[in-house]
């Protein structure tokens, strides 16, 4: 009964991988749909992630594998056997003889030192690997819709810059159109706020041109049939909250994929050099059978033996030995013992433990430079975000000072100091200190997500984790 409930389970499990890799083929139900509401970054990169037909086809063969891996369980079961077997023979100085034999035998593994629970951890290793991989594959494929949304924010904010700058030029054109009709201005002034208007157009309809391949970039990567509403926005106002270094090389310690990935990698060389070191233990079966013999129906001669067997298998030498013994009805009784030796099968093969001891050494050190290398990067990516929040105070500080230099313009062109002209490009002096403003607050955005990345946040939670562990802080201390 036990042995037919573990069938049961395992052919039930089995079923369920094969289901979820079905489900894995199926196509996201935003396949294809434009969502109706507006969308922010983390459903971009869900929908990005559902798009790929790559990342489904990643985890049906995972699926599969899993289910392969369940089935695997059938080697600790017995394996059984039936014979069915003819036998004519026709003389010519004797009887002829008709025999036939109906077989059943079974073989149970009775020990292989571990060897098979060893293979087994070594493919839920690649499982728990795969898994790894495909998570990163899936994260990367976000990450790439994630700045291209946060691209398509940042043009839009400039292309609204720009086209804000045309219409005051515009009506610095149109007044000195005015001027001219009246007497107080040139017309090579006119020439060259024309001129100025037309470059600042041109530009203007490059940065279009850019931003709708930006888009449709974008709507395929998201596999939609039309570029979808944008929910989030850049905001230039917005400040960053810096966490402590200690906190975020905590939390990477416990959560940063490249670490985890190095840790399964460890486990399963230590699976492998374990299987490699366990070569020359040798494997015991134990065999049985039953057979039903005559020569016409019904058969009424039967047999039965019990027996087991020995095999040491090693690079040096491989032997063999085994024995039986049974009864066959009426009176007979038998008894059988083999051995067999092989010298130097497969010399080479005595390299392979030291081999698998290596490559646990070589993964080891891997992980001890990945985590010395998280150590790096988390001291850099946190002075990088308050080094990236400080020139975002720069820019919007630059701009509060064009902003009051351009009024003071406006001022002294009134006072006729200053030529229409020469506001004009002051004008335009003042919409690059709007754009690197929007420039320095799309940085910061990219500066955040990537720390978030850093410890296995999802976007956009970062100041949630700062709060946090501002409040875990705080515990503890009055603890």
């Amino acid at each position: 009964m036990k042995i037919l409930g573990a069938l049961v389970v395992c052919f039930s499990l089995a079923g369920n991988c094969l289901l979820a890799s079905q489900e894995a083929d199926k196509p996201s139900r935003w396949a294809g749909e434009t969502p109706r509401r507006p969308i922010g970054f983390g459903e971009a990169g869900r929908l990005a992630a559902a798009a790929s037909p790559d990342l489904r086809a990643a985890r049906a063969r995972r699926s599969l594998r899993e289910g392969a891996w369940m089935l695997s369980l059938r080697s600790y079961l017995p394996q059984i056997t039936f014979t069915v077997s003819e036998d004519d023979r026709l003389s010519l100085i004797s009887a002829d003889s008709f025999a036939k034999t109906y077989t059943v035998s079974a073989e149970q593994l009775a020990f292989d030192g571990g060897r098979t629970g060893a293979a087994r951890n070594i493919e839920r290793a690649e499982l728990f690997l795969m898994a790894e991989e495909i998570r990163r594959n899936e994260s990367e494929l976000m990450e790439s819709a994630l700045s291209a949304y946060r691209q398509i924010l940042l043009s839009r904010m400039i292309i609204a810059i720009r086209q804000g700058s045309l219409r005051s030029l515009a009506e610095q054109r149109r007044i000195l159109e005015e001027e001219l009709v009246l007497g107080l201005a040139l017309p090579l002034d006119l020439v060259q706020a024309k001129i100025t208007l037309r470059e600042g157009e041109l530009e203007l309809e490059t940065l279009l041109m850019q931003a709708e391949e930006q888009e449709r970039q974008f709507t395929d990567l998201l596999g939609l049939d039309e570029m979808p509403e944008l929910a989030e926005r850049i905001d230039t106002g917005r400040s960053a909250v810096v966490p402590p270094e200690e906190a975020v090389l905590n939390a990477a310690l416990g959560g940063n994929p490249d670490l985890g990935r190095a840790l399964l990698s460890i486990t399963r060389k230590e699976t492998e050099a374990k299987f490699a070191s366990r070569a020359w233990i040798p494997t015991v079966k134990a065999t049985a059978g039953f057979s039903l013999s005559g020569q016409r129906y019904p058969l009424t001669r039967y047999s039965w033996t019990f027996g087991f067997s020995v095999n040491f298998s090693s690079p040096w030498f491989s032997a063999a030995s085994g024995g039986s013994a049974g009864r066959e009805a009426p009176h007979d009784a038998s008894a059988r013992f083999q051995q067999s030796f092989s010298p130097l099968p497969d010399p080479a093969a005595g390299f392979n433990a030291k081999q698998a001891g290596l490559a646990l050494v070589l993964e080891r050190e891997n992980y001890r430079r990945v985590l010395d290398r998280i150590r790096r990067e988390a001291a850099m990516l946190t002075r990088s975000l308050a080094q990236t929040e400080r020139r975002r105070v720069l820019a919007m500080e630059s701009l509060a000072l064009a902003s009051e230099k351009y009024r003071l313009r406006e001022l002294l062109l009134g006072l006729g100091r200053i030529t229409r002209i020469e506001l004009m490009e002051e004008r335009l002096g003042y919409e690059q200190k709007e754009a690197a403003a929007a420039q320095a607050a799309a940085a910061l955005l990219e500066a955040e997500r990537a720390l978030e990345r850093f410890i296995d946040l999802p976007p956009g939670t970062l100041g949630d984790f700062v709060l946090r562990r501002g409040r875990e802080k705080t515990c503890n201390e009055e603890f």
